[in-house]
């Protein structure tokens, strides 16, 4: 991931910022709910001709949560402007994976001024706050606050959201389960349950009206973020491209190595040439 995090303090959150600092081209590039630089670094194409900006949102990676509530899409993408304005980033293209494809979405439509181009890989929203899809996190969050942790888990690992899953979508189980062994469980339910319920807070009108280069990525065999949603934001964003990739359940390197390829041809075919 390169150089050392930088520390940015917002409010009383201490928040690690990732900044390779080379190359000409700017992108801020977020990881998805519960993720960290470590997800983004998977799939983001590493190379010279781009500079890759990172905050690990509050309560993720090693990110503090801070005392401000409650947590909201809003919250996080004010959050990495912030960074964004530290760093001297003026101008710069916009990404992220699931709730980080939601953050830049919202970063785009809010600030047309600065936003160059926008790449959305695997969104879980479209236009909807709280989608049916996002409703797994609630019942884990939901559990997390209510139960001990081993109960929790084993009392959801019992549900029927799991057997679902555990037949249609494994990997996204597996991400699930993840949840009642973090440290900080308890504070990232709520970051879960709000984030869940929220959304990128941009309707339909408003995509259509972003006149930038977008790349919709999304793959199937994943119930969190379905093909459709990602199908949706495409057709909906002007001349938006768009990319299935193989499942990451199917084949985990294939997937990410379609992903950093996809994003890789995107930036050099619009802002490198």
């Amino acid at each position: 991931m390169g150089a050392a995090p930088s520390i940015l303090l917002r409010d009383d959150a201490s928040l690690r910022v990732f900044d390779t600092g080379q190359g000409r081209l700017p992108v801020i590039f977020q990881h998805g709910l519960g993720g960290d630089a470590a997800q983004v670094a998977q799939n983001f194409p590493n190379r010279p001709s781009y500079r890759r900006l990172t905050v690990e949102c509050r309560a993720q990676g090693d990110s503090g949560a801070g005392t401000k509530r409650p947590f909201s899409i809003a919250m996080f993408a004010d959050d990495v402007l912030a960074a964004a304005d530290a760093a001297g980033v003026e101008h710069f293209v916009v990404g992220g994976i699931s709730m980080g494809a939601a953050i830049a979405l919202q970063l785009a439509a809010r600030h047309p001024d600065r936003v160059t181009g926008l790449v959305l890989v695997r969104p879980a929203w479209a236009f909807d706050a709280a989608p049916q899809n996002m409703r797994p996190y609630v019942e884990v969050a939901e559990l997390i606050r209510d139960r001990p942790l081993d109960e929790a888990r084993d009392i959801f690992a019992a549900s029927a959201t799991a057997a679902r899953f555990r037949k249609e979508a494994p990997d996204n189980l597996a991400s699930l389960l993840g949840f009642f062994a973090r440290e900080n469980a308890a504070v990232f339910a709520e970051v879960m349950q709000a984030i869940a319920e929220d959304g990128p807070s941009v309707t339909r009108v408003a995509a259509a009206g972003l006149a930038i280069p977008t790349l919709v990525i999304g793959s199937g065999v994943d119930l969190v973020h379905p093909l459709a949603t990602a199908r949706s934001l495409a057709d909906a964003i002007p001349n938006a491209a768009f990319v299935e990739v193989t499942p990451k359940a199917t084949d985990k390197d294939r997937h990410f190595a379609e992903i950093r390829a996809a994003i890789a041809d995107f930036l050099d075919t619009n802002f490198n040439n």
